[in-house]
């Protein structure tokens, strides 16, 4: 998870966050805030496709159109709607949501869930136990070594400990069957394992999390980057050693039909900000009329996601990351905004940008161009939760993290990594 700047206030209310895993080289970056690709069908502006840019790979330039892509209607069984607004908290901008409704294995009693966070750069689902009031005592715990098997899994800001439950998982049309989740804050506070609570905060209230869960759609199947623990009498915790099947689940590639990926498509936002933003979650690439491959950049990733970039002359891990609110990365030359907006950039002038992406095998190459505008227009009022052109620094040079200010106006493909089945490589595109 990347951040840029964490206050001494150390308040919840004022919070920008970006959320995903820490794994490999993932960097940490928090921010506090004063109050509050291309392709794909659908398109009616090539800007959606933009692979070039008036700035020099990293250097910025004059700000070029901002991509117009329009999202296919969330009516089809394989879609459903995506939503950025002042959220549960209205505090946290560019969070884009959506409803899940999980089940008891196997059984007809359910719970809809709203205001689950859509995370292309994590792979699983997790819900807070206080938004599952009505079915949590009827998910059946997952066992492992004569305990119930729970999770630590870091983010930027934090961690997420609970038990792994086995579920039926429905989005839109589409049905996951009894596939292991996340609860988070199922257990007590003091079966947290040290080297869990050194990630930081626990994020098992809605306050802490900024929703009611993280819905991880990105291109592994399952949650490789979590650390297991087995927990007899949901006490003790101790760390276990588990089978592929009781890992926490990506829900995608359990659709059958359209399990091979999925495309992220929001709608364009004024280029100085907008309350709100409305988007539509594609299942399947190439499955169905509505989720034809038609993107112009196409990048194969390593397991997680990542692909490489040469930007501000330096090569940097690079991903296309829903759960970070901003594009993150290093640039000595942009002003950063200082005060409650941290290391936010607020150039004078809205600025462009490129980078010189590389697949993961070396074998495409591409470009990805965006603007960066002043983080205080934006959303100095507090009153703006969707913004295109937002972005900071985090307090490393070594990556470059596309978030949701990436998305606005572009379809994003994400291939789901089917090697283990002989299948092709996980790969990314816009």
């Amino acid at each position: 998870m990347l951040t840029t700047v964490l206050t001494s206030s150390h308040s919840r209310s004022l919070w920008l966050r970006p959320l995903r895993f820490l794994s490999g080289a993932a960097l940490v970056a928090l921010v506090s805030f004063v109050a509050a690709c291309g392709g794909g069908g659908g398109s009616n502006n090539s800007n959606g496709n933009s692979s070039s840019s008036s700035g020099s790979s990293g250097s910025g330039g004059s700000a070029v159109p901002s991509p117009t892509q329009q999202p296919t209607a969330a009516t089809a069984a394989n879609t459903v709607g995506v939503v950025v607004n002042s959220g549960l908290t209205g505090t946290l901008p560019n969070i884009p949501t959506v409803s899940v409704t999980v089940c008891a294995a196997g059984t007809s009693t359910c719970q809809t869930v709203n205001n689950v966070q859509v995370d292309t750069a994590s792979f699983g689902l997790r819900l807070l136990a206080s938004a599952l009031p009505n079915v949590l005592s009827s998910l059946s715990p997952v066992t492992a070594n004569g305990g119930n098997l729970a999770e630590c899994t870091a983010f930027a800001d934090g961690y997420t400990w609970g038990t792994v439950r086995s579920a039926d998982v429905k989005i839109g049309g589409e049905t996951a069957s009894g596939i292991p989740i996340q609860v988070i804050g199922d257990l007590s506070s003091s079966t947290v394992p040290s080297a869990c609570a050194g990630f930081g905060n626990a994020q098992d209230t809605v306050q802490e999390l900024g929703a009611n869960g993280i819905l991880g759609i990105g291109v592994a199947p399952y949650d490789t980057f979590g650390t297991y623990y087995s927990c007899p009498g949901n006490t003790n915790c101790v760390t276990a050693t588990v089978t592929q099947t009781q890992l926490v689940a990506n829900p995608v590639p359990r659709f059958g039909t359209d399990g091979n990926g999925v495309i992220l498509e929001m709608a364009p936002v004024s280029d100085g900000g907008a309350p709100s933003a409305t988007g539509t979650l594609v299942f399947g690439i190439g499955t169905q009329s509505n989720n034809a491959m038609n993107a112009t950049q196409s990048f194969v990733t390593d397991s997680s996601g990542r692909l490489s970039s040469t930007f501000n002359g330096r090569t940097l891990q690079t991903f296309l990351d829903s759960g970070s609110n901003a594009i993150f990365f290093v640039d000595s030359a942009l002003p950063q905004c200082g005060g409650n907006l941290g290391t936010f950039y607020c150039p004078s002038s809205t600025q462009s940008f490129s980078a010189a992406l590389v697949s993961n095998n070396g074998a495409t190459t591409g470009t990805a161009t965006f603007n960066v505008a002043n983080a205080n227009a934006l959303l100095g009022s507090g009153s703006n939760y969707a913004a295109n052109n937002l972005a900071g620094q985090f307090g490393s040079a070594a990556a470059l993290d596309l978030g949701l200010s990436f998305f606005y106006g572009r379809y994003v493909y994400y291939g789901m990594d089917m090697t283990a089945s002989g299948g092709k490589a996980p790969y990314v595109a816009f």
